[in-house]
Formats: C-alpha cells, sequence, structure tokens
C-alpha cells in the first residue's frame, strides 16, 4: 500500500489543479494560454523525464530513486502551495514533475519485483501480479477521479494553495511508510544515455510547447530531436529504450495505446470542471463533489479488470469511454447532472478504469525482471506524454470554456483510436507463448 500510495499521490497532482484552475487564474492573472501550463508543465516534466527515471531505477536502485524522487515531489509540492507569482507556480509544477518521473517507473517496478508473473502458490500468502496491478490501476484512477473532487473541496474553503500543499503529507508518509517495509533492492549496474534523455526531453518539451502556441518551427525541430533520439537508440550500447524491448511481447502496441488513453484521460479531467464552472455555473465544490460517480466508476473498474475477459473486456471498455465521451460533446449549455452529466461520467469511469489496468498489463507482459523499472518508466511515459500532447492539442482546439463540444468530440475520437490500437494489441504478440489473459 505504502507504493500505491505514491502512485495515488502523483496522479492526484495531475487532477487536483483541475478544478482550481479559474480561481489560480484570477489569483495569479494567468491568461487562458498560460494557464494550461500549469497543468502541462507537471505533465510534460513527469512525461519527459519518465524514460530516463525509469531507466535510473534500474540502474541505481528502485527502492533508492523511489525516495529520491518522493522527496524532490514533496519539496516542490511545497514550494508550488507557496509560489509567489504565475512564473514561481509554473516552475515549481515542472520540478514535482521531475519527481514523479523518479518515484513512479521505481514504484511500479518495485511492484512487478515483489509480485513475480504467474499465480500464487498453493498455500502461498499475498497478491498475484494481476491482482496487484488491479489494486494498482484502482489506486491511479482514485487519484486521477479524487483529484478533481478534493480540488473542489479544497479550493473552495481554503483557497487554491491548499491543492498543492495537501499532497506533501501524504508523500512524506508513502516515503516513511516505503523506508520501514519494502527492502532495499539489488541495482542492476550499467550507464545512462545521457545524449538520449536530453534529445528526448527537448524534443517533446519542443513539439508540446509548437502546439500551444502554434508554432510550426518548433515543432519541426522538436520532430528532429525525437528522429536523433530514436536513431541514437539503436546505435548506443546504453540505451534509454532498448530496441528489444519494444519487441518483447506486446509492449510497443500496449505503450501506442497507452499514448492515446492518456490524450483521453488528462483532456477529460481538465475541461470537464472548466465545463461545469465556466459555462454551467458550478462553485468549485460543486464541480468537484459531482465528480464522485465518476471517482467511484474508475476504483471499480480498475478492480474488476482483472476478471474481466480479456480482449472483450478492454472492447467493451472502450466502446463505453467513446459512448461517454459523444454524450458529453451533446451536453447543453444549460444542462443538469442527472441529465447530462451522471451517465455519460460511469460510462467514462468504466472505460478508463478497466482500459488503464490492461494496457498497464499488457505494455509489461513477458518483461525480464532486470528491465522491469525501463519497463514501468515506459508504460507511464507514453501515458503522461499523450496527456501533455493531447492537452496542447485540445487547448489549441478549443481555447476557451464555451467549445466544450469540440473538446469532447476530439477526444471521443482518439477514443475510437485508442480502440484499434488497443484491440490489435490484445491479438498481437511477438512472443505468442507468453500470451496471458492478464
Amino acid at each position: 500500500m505504502a507504493l500505491a500510495t505514491a502512485q495515488f499521490v502523483v496522479v492526484l497532482s495531475t487532477s487536483i489543479v483541475n478544478v482550481a484552475l479559474p480561481a489560480v487564474s484570477g489569483g495569479l492573472g494567468l491568461s487562458s494560454g498560460a494557464l494550461s501550463w500549469v497543468v502541462n508543465a507537471y505533465v510534460l516534466g513527469f512525461g519527459a523525464l519518465l524514460l530516463p527515471g525509469g531507466r535510473c531505477a534500474d540502474l541505481f536502485g528502485r527502492r533508492r530513486m523511489f525516495v529520491a524522487g518522493t522527496t524532490v515531489f514533496a519539496l516542490a509540492s511545497l514550494a508550488a502551495g507557496l509560489a509567489p507569482n504565475a512564473a514561481a507556480l509554473i516552475a515549481d509544477r515542472a520540478v514535482q514533475g521531475v519527481g514523479a518521473a523518479l518515484l513512479a517507473p521505481a514504484a511500479l517496478a518495485l511492484v512487478l519485483l515483489i509480485f513475480p508473473p504467474g499465480p500464487k502458490p498453493e498455500g502461498g500468502a499475498g497478491l498475484t501480479r494481476a491482482t496487484a496491478l488491479g489494486v494498482w490501476g484502482a489506486v491511479s484512477g482514485a487519484g486521477g477521479a479524487a483529484g478533481v473532487i478534493l480540488g473542489g473541496v479544497l479550493t473552495e474553503w481554503y483557497g487554491w494553495r491548499a491543492v498543492f500543499l495537501v499532497v506533501v503529507p501524504i508523500a512524506v508518509t508513502s516515503l516513511g511508510a516505503t523506508i520501514l517495509l519494502v527492502p532495499a533492492d539489488r541495482p542492476t549496474g550499467g550507464g545512462l544515455d545521457v545524449v538520449g534523455a536530453l534529445t528526448s526531453t527537448a524534443g517533446l518539451t519542443a513539439l508540446v510547447h509548437a502546439l500551444t502556441a502554434e508554432q510550426p518551427l518548433v515543432a519541426a525541430a522538436g520532430l528532429a530531436l525525437l528522429a536523433v533520439f530514436a536513431d541514437r537508440q539503436r546505435r548506443t550500447r546504453s540505451p534509454l529504450v532498448p530496441p528489444r524491448l519494444l519487441r518483447t511481447g506486446r509492449v510497443a502496441a500496449a505503450n501506442l495505446a497507452m499514448t492515446l488513453l492518456g490524450a483521453v484521460w488528462v483532456g477529460v479531467f481538465y475541461f470537464l470542471p472548466l465545463y461545469q464552472q465556466q459555462v454551467l455555473g458550478y462553485s468549485a465544490l460543486a464541480a468537484g463533489l459531482t465528480q464522485l460517480p465518476l471517482a467511484l466508476t474508475v476504483v471499480a473498474a480498475s478492480t474488476l479488470a482483472p476478471r474481466l475477459p480479456g480482449r472483450a473486456g478492454l472492447a467493451a471498455a472502450l466502446a463505453a469511454l467513446t459512448l461517454g465521451l459523444t454524450l458529453l460533446a451533446l451536453a447543453r449549455t444549460d444542462g443538469t447532472f442527472a441529465v447530462d452529466l451522471l451517465g455519460p461520467s460511469v460510462l467514462v469511469g468504466a472505460g478508463l478504469g478497466v482500459a488503464f489496468v490492461r494496457l498497464t498489463a499488457l505494455a509489461t507482459d513477458g518483461v525480464p525482471t532486470a528491465e522491469s523499472g525501463l519497463a514501468g518508466g515506459l508504460v507511464n511515459t507514453t501515458r503522461q506524454l499523450g496527456g501533455a500532447l493531447g492537452l496542447a492539442l485540445l487547448t489549441t482546439l478549443a481555447p476557451t470554456p464555451g467549445d466544450y463540444r469540440t473538446a469532447f468530440t476530439t477526444t471521443a475520437l482518439i477514443a475510437l483510436l485508442t480502440t484499434v490500437a488497443a484491440l490489435t494489441t490484445a491479438t498481437s504478440s511477438t512472443h505468442p507463448a507468453r500470451r496471458n489473459p492478464s
């Protein structure tokens, strides 16, 4: 639970700020474009450094990197809550993302190390890996949805700074519990591709900035840097993403699907609270509390995901997600919670919860223990980068809350693409013998 709590607070920090965005904008005088960077600075800092973070977990020790990352994360959260201006807040959010990039893949790698693949031995104690990943997915889903609820309550009662300060004691508690309960692991050793880390980080940052600011030349530079990164991974002795990892099991296809799912995930939790507050006129507290059905459904669906039939369960989940987003796109400007939001929220929550657990399992299936940190970093990377790129695209297509129809229609189309990618993933493998229903 100590590791799951860390994952909870990492995901919580992605969504807890969303309900507070109007209050942050009023308090610090942010423009619409700058406001999206309060979210994207964290998501991008997190996503762009997850690959180096996952590699460092394997090279230098998973628990050691978890401790380092959680410490950075807690200190940056405190600084964000005390930020005197918009520039400081965005910078603190970026550092918060760096801490998350160190702790998240290390935490998932420790889970994969503690819970080996296969059924629980007869008479054994503890969870199977499939069940552990179900708990992991439930906690991740709860963090995303609970962030919106908690953000509304805290913003209404204590102001927007509380949404950053509240994660500090949770992170410190998780840190202490992990030091006490999780034994140190043995580092694998080896080298870190520093040039690869720099080119991938710079390329992704440039690409997200270009989408947000609509700058084609910056986008071209970002794509060029990513091409350099991809070429280097084929030639260097210590790549961040070994080509053999992408050929293992269903790693490559699952991560492609997770990239698309990440865009949907972040898009929902960004635009839904804005629609509620700035179109329907909800208070921050009301916007947060009306996320409760979505939160509970994500948690329930994540918990049940390992028990559902593999390909059929994933297909049904993504169909529910697409339908829910389509209904949100059709919601009225004078809509009510019961008629316009309750049903779509349940559908979206069910789809996100099941799909996240299934794709995480597929993305780590058949990966050797020595590269579990890297695999965990990769699947977290694709989800976060999908979120950053998706949010940049969505805020460009729908720059004001009044364009919520465009935002939700676009996320529904992305969900359709996710369905195609995910179903291809569920039926393909370069190692058929390693297939399992999880």
